[in-house]
């Protein structure tokens, strides 16, 4: 099984916090999703023809292509990917697109899942943040899709913001379970360099984030989704049983995906590769110069360990010390279980069987505990 993920680098105004590659102006969209196609039918042979079970489109905005732009790329990867029957298919969305007209062409494409970038249903936050809809859109937009049909959705959140109080946070939580979205992703918001958000700080002009009210609300969240019967299935993901996103998961279970798309990333196990971060680049060395504009990283032993270790830790199922014997040798095996021990005795770590995964607690330390295990 394989995924693949298109990447739309396009938005409508840039949220501040957002150190994703895509540019506010679509003059030359038409140019990059020419040059999307033909990257598609270039690289049909990246996968080595296994069946494609997950797609995605994300971004930027793919919420803001039309109807024959989607049908274009539809058309071409049903003609060179072998995709399964029962694909998943992935379109994020802000909400301010999910119009009735907008819903009503989405239902009838081969989009069948949702990713909704609601991140506050607060006024105030959702202005700290720059996003371009307002709260009433936020709560609208779910609603409306469901009455379209879109009842496998995911929706995000972001905490840890400054204008986010813990009884506002409550608030955010309690909407989204009452609204019955099987799937919410939720991130605390992190300050990237050289970000708007990043240069606001740094002036004064923005109120600064504190990662311990982030730590204290990534608790209420976790007892919040617990209660309600959701999986913590990742570190930053919920899911109702059944309801895990088969895109995601095929990354932290180290499954083959290609990339399509400026700054996109593609892995199949041996090697990394990654396209260029700039559209007009992308687009001049694909529709004038016919090459994929992407650099190469062959992954050494180390390097798959430690991908391995970094992806399994952050997930349900945690680290299987089967797997990793099998995959790395039982050296590496006896070396894991000694570097958890510390950890174990900390209550921020847990071995069951074969299977080594962080507790509550060690949700909180997952980089710091998965750095310690790398070799280096």
């Amino acid at each position: 099984m394989a995924g693949i993920y298109l990447h739309i680098p396009f938005c409508k105004q840039a949220c501040n916090y957002c150190n994703f590659h895509f540019s506010t102006s679509l003059k030359h969209k038409n140019d990059v999703l020419a040059a999307l196609l033909k990257e598609a039918e270039m690289q049909k042979g990246y996968l080595a023809g296994q069946e494609i079970h997950t797609i995605y489109l994300g971004g930027g905005t793919p919420s803001l292509l039309d109807e024959a732009e989607l049908n274009a790329i539809f058309e071409v990867l049903y003609r060179h990917y072998n995709i399964r029957p029962d694909v998943e298919v992935t379109l994020e969305a802000n909400p301010d697109d999910l119009n009735d007209a907008k819903l009503t062409m989405l239902a009838a494409s081969p989009v069948n899942r949702l990713s909704v970038g609601i991140q506050s249903f607060i006024e105030e936050d959702l202005q700290y943040m720059n996003r371009a809809h307002n709260a009433g859109e936020a709560y609208d937009s779910l609603k409306r899709a469901q009455d379209h049909g879109f009842h496998n959705m995911s929706a995000d959140l972001i905490y840890g913001t400054p204008t986010l109080s813990d009884t506002q946070w409550q608030q955010n939580m309690d909407t989204m379970l009452g609204l019955q979205i099987p799937h919410i992703s939720c991130y605390a918001l992190t300050v990237e360099d050289k970000t708007v958000l990043d240069n606001l700080i740094s002036k004064g002009k923005m109120q600064p984030v504190h990662p311990e009210d982030a730590a204290r609300q990534f608790t209420m969240l976790m007892e919040r989704m617990g209660d309600a019967g959701y999986e913590h299935y990742e570190i930053s993901n919920f899911a109702l049983p059944g309801k895990r996103s088969r895109h995601n998961s095929s990354y932290w279970q180290g499954l083959h995906y290609l990339g399509l798309g400026p700054s996109a990333h593609s892995f199949n196990t041996a090697s990394r590769q990654w396209n260029i971060a700039n559209n007009g680049l992308y687009t001049k060395a694909l529709l004038e110069e016919n090459r994929v504009p992407s650099e190469t990283e062959v992954l050494s032993d180390n390097d798959r360990y430690n991908e391995y270790v970094m992806t399994a830790l952050r997930t349900l199922e945690g680290i299987d010390l089967n797997r990793v014997s099998q995959q790395f040798g039982a050296a590496a095996t006896a070396e894991i279980i000694e570097l958890v021990a510390p950890f174990i005795t900390e209550g921020k770590v847990q071995q069951k069987g074969q299977a080594i995964s962080l507790t509550r607690e060690g949700k909180l330390f997952a980089d710091g505990i998965a750095s310690a295990l790398f070799r280096v």
